[in-house]
């Protein structure tokens, strides 16, 4: 059954399994966090449709030729990179008016889509084993298989394209998928759903996605004995609940979990090209980004030049929402995101952090109907405070100053999250020689956010298991199996 695309604010957005359009009954409203208004219906699913979609999936595995057949897999995977393509102006749309990101910003997250898509599908192409003649006569062969079912948790700060991160090397390997999506950008789901419908190539049952505002279809998918390969991006503390409720059918898990990123400032940094970037990392979906610029070290020498420019420059950042072209930065994702952003703001400020810019939410005019929060820095002396420690999730940073670059790799891992860093100084040596000692999945010097489908991407410490991009992202979804034999030659 083909559904024609929905207008949001007309009919529930529906739940997509075996290929059909699955309506659960249960509706909730979709919000505009710029206004606080609903933009139209979903169809929430839950335990039933998980239930559902994991029988499906597991009968396509079962049954259909998707696991042993490489070229299809290659052809829907290119398929589905052309699709988003053509679909592309309407996700951006529908990611800005549901997620808050700026045009830009969802032009980003939803152009990246393709490349990913079209790696994987190149990918399906060049997967082989090994072979070997051990002894006379004697071979064996090492052959990669897919796992079965894999099950996909995505969050809602960048649904598009972390979706598809898990999605791509789950369907290279061979897996069918059962995907759950937050109720949060519920309309931007339904607009991925009508891209998966429509790819004519796609078997029945290979990809199937709901909707949940709630946690019971989650869980069941965590639980379930069905579905032995999980891929999550989301935060620390679920991650370690998933862990401890899949471990009765030993789950392999993929995290992408929580960061607080380092971004280190050496004196003979190029001040010019490194703030603006600093600005960048911020400030980029509101701070809610698993590696925001949140946690900013900076040398003597330069720091009060430094603060002065950087606080100088975060003061004209214009908060406003995706409609105005002139806006610099969007809204949280809800109003209760901004009240708990404001209260860590709050304790901090009491635990001793000297305010540079204050900010906080945006009580009058017209904003103040939606999530907006003014950037808020804060320079701070002791790295054991919360602020520093914990992921924020907001346009919040912290500013500390060090003296040695000892000093600054000491600060920088000191702290339970390795998911990401950035190293400032124009030196031959020093750079290097500092990312090599920083316990961090990914280190970028002079410059930020530089993410590539082709290297792995992931986290040490509590920020993830596995990577995610790159070769290794398809290890997650495999399985090895030796076959010996004698042919007795």
């Amino acid at each position: 059954m083909r559904k024609p695309l929905i207008t949001a604010g007309h009919e529930p957005k529906l739940n997509w399994i075996n290929n059909e359009w699955s309506d659960s009954g249960i509706y909730n409203d979709s919000v505009n966090p710029a206004t606080g208004d609903a933009i139209g219906r979903y169809a929430n699913g839950g335990l039933r449709a998980a239930i559902d979609g994991i029988a499906a999936a597991k009968a396509a595995f079962k049954h259909s030729d998707w696991k042993t057949d490489r070229q299809l897999r290659s052809r829907v995977l290119n398929e589905l990179a052309s699709a988003f393509e053509e679909h592309a102006e309407r996700l951006i749309a529908i990611l800005s008016l549901e997620n808050g990101k700026l045009n830009g910003e969802a032009r980003m997250e939803v152009g990246g889509v393709p490349s990913k898509l079209r790696y994987y599908a190149a990918l399906v192409l060049t997967q082989s084993g090994r072979a070997l003649e051990t002894s006379p006569g004697s071979f064996s062969m090492v052959l990669e298989e897919p796992v079965g079912v894999a099950g996909i948790i995505a969050p809602w700060n960048s649904p598009v394209i972390l979706l598809i991160r898990s999605l791509a090397p789950a369907l290279a390997a061979g897996c069918t998928v059962i995907i759950k999506m937050p109720g949060q950008t519920a309309q931007v789901n339904a607009a991925i759903c009508e891209v998966f419908s429509s790819v004519k190539s796609l078997p029945a049952g290979v990809i199937n996605q709901f909707t949940e505002s709630g946690h019971e279809g989650a869980a069941h998918i965590i639980s379930s004995p069905d579905v032995p390969s999980i891929s999550y991006t989301g935060s620390t503390a679920t991650g370690k609940l998933m862990m401890k409720n899949g471990a009765d059918h030993l789950k392999r898990f993929g995290f992408e979990l929580g960061g607080k990123t380092p971004m280190i400032v050496f004196d003979d940094a190029d001040l010019e090209e490194a703030i603006p970037v600093i600005v960048r990392s911020i400030t980029l979906f509101a701070g809610q980004f698993c590696m925001t610029g949140s946690r900013i070290l900076v040398q003597r020498n330069i720091a009060e030049q430094f603060i002065e420019q950087l606080t100088d420059l975060l003061a004209r950042v214009k908060v406003g929402p995706a409609a105005d072209p002139q806006s610099d930065m969007g809204p949280l994702i809800d109003r209760a995101n901004a009240d708990r952003v404001d209260s860590v703001v709050e304790k901090a400020i009491a635990n001793g952090a000297k305010i540079l810019l204050r900010g906080g939410k945006i009580k009058e005019g017209l904003l103040a109907k939606g999530a907006f929060y003014q950037l808020a820095l804060l320079l701070v002396t002791d790295n054991k405070m919360n602020i520093v420690q914990k992921e924020t999730f907001g346009p919040v940073a912290t500013v500390q100053i060090f003296d040695t670059a000892e000093e600054a790799i000491a600060l920088a891992n000191d702290n339970q999250y390795g998911l990401a860093a950035s190293v400032w100084s124009p030196h031959v040596d020093l750079p290097l020689r500092v990312s090599r000692k920083l316990d961090a999945g990914t280190v970028w010097i002079n410059n930020w956010a530089r993410i590539h489908d082709e290297f792995e991407e992931g986290g040490f410490k509590m920020s993830g298991l596995g990577r995610l991009n790159g070769l290794a992202a398809i290890h997650d979804f495999i399985q090895y199996k030796h076959i010996h034999h004698d042919a007795g030659i």
